[in-house]
């Protein structure tokens, strides 16, 4: 069984940083192409970032692109989500996803595991 484990999150004020760092155990992540999503309070869940198992690209969501930058390593078997610049709508709880193949669809149903979430804060 595949578990994701997020950490990272915390309160930050506009203008900040933050990193989310995903941990993947049960299977090696290099068997996965992995995905940030987030989810706000009254809203649907939304695709963030995602990198694909091959490496090739990065895809991202228009609003955080030139801000976020999502990473792995996957000798540590974890997946990173660099956030700079934050803003207040970027408040939200934050979900690693993983899924088998080698695409990063941005449809919540496409993903096969999802971690916990961890909370973003963003202060005006």
């Amino acid at each position: 069984q595949v578990q994701l484990v997020e950490s990272g999150g915390g309160m930050v004020q506009a203008g900040g940083s933050l990193r989310l760092s995903c941990v993947v155990s049960g299977r090696t992540a290099r068997s996965y192409s992995m995905g940030w999503f987030r989810q706000a309070p009254g809203k649907e869940r939304e695709f963030v970032a995602g990198i694909p198992r091959s490496l090739e690209n990065t895809y991202y969501e228009d609003s955080v692109k030139g801000r976020f930058t999502i990473s792995r390593v996957n000798a540590k078997n974890t997946v990173y989500l660099q956030m700079n610049s934050l803003k207040p709508e970027d408040t939200a709880v934050y979900y690693c996803t993983a899924k088998s193949g080698y695409s990063v669809p941005k449809i919540v149903g496409a993903y096969d595991y999802w971690g916990q979430g961890t909370q973003v804060t963003v202060s005006s």
